[in-house]
């Protein structure tokens, strides 16, 4: 299993609409994704950052969102609400409880 992490900086006082966007937006659109296995979004309100951890089966499926152009369209969906751009990584999942 592998997993994507995108550290996310957003605008004072927007965190509820960027995790309204995720919830509603993202999140479905990531389900219909080939591989996808879960994600979770921590937020820090006084840093005003979050965390977006999502798995997906293989580091194939992983990459496709990337070069179908997936991950962008869904960074836009909250890019209004950035106040730095988006830090991606990537991860082989190597313990999962």
């Amino acid at each position: 299993m592998y997993a994507r992490v995108i550290n996310i900086y957003i605008k004072p006082g927007s965190m509820d609409e960027g995790i309204n966007i995720y919830e509603n937006a993202i999140v479905p659109a990531m389900r219909q994704q080939p591989g996808f296995k879960g994600t979770t979004l921590l937020t820090n309100r006084d840093a005003n950052t979050g965390i977006s951890i999502s798995l997906w089966e293989t580091e194939a499926d992983m990459q496709a969102g990337e070069a179908s152009g997936y991950l962008q369209e869904q960074l836009g969906k909250a890019a209004k609400l950035f106040s730095a751009p988006p830090a991606n990584a990537h991860y082989e999942v190597s313990v999962q409880v």
